[in-house]
């Protein structure tokens, strides 16, 4: 069975993937990919892991936006709470 992403963000040319993953004795575990996509001298899309100083503000922003997703899974399903903006 192939993995499939359980998300997938953008944010102008980064992309941002959310891989669910299996661990030892049936345990999940996310991990996430990072990625910059551009064109090349002959003119087809290819993906990188280098970023540009531009990119930056951008990676953090959908870096934190996925923390946040998953966070608010967590608290939901384990019923934790929020105080003075950190969880607990």
């Amino acid at each position: 069975m192939e993995n499939k992403p359980e998300l997938k963000m953008r944010a102008g040319a980064l992309l941002l993937t959310v891989w669910k993953n299996k661990g030892e004795k049936d345990s999940e575990f996310k991990t996430f990919t990072l990625s910059r996509t551009y064109k090349n001298k002959n003119g087809e899309w290819k993906t990188t892991g280098n970023f540009r100083m531009s990119d930056i503000p951008k990676a953090i922003a959908l870096l934190r936006t996925a923390y946040e997703k998953e966070l608010v899974k967590v608290i939901n399903t384990e019923g934790l709470t929020v105080k003075g903006g950190l969880y607990d």
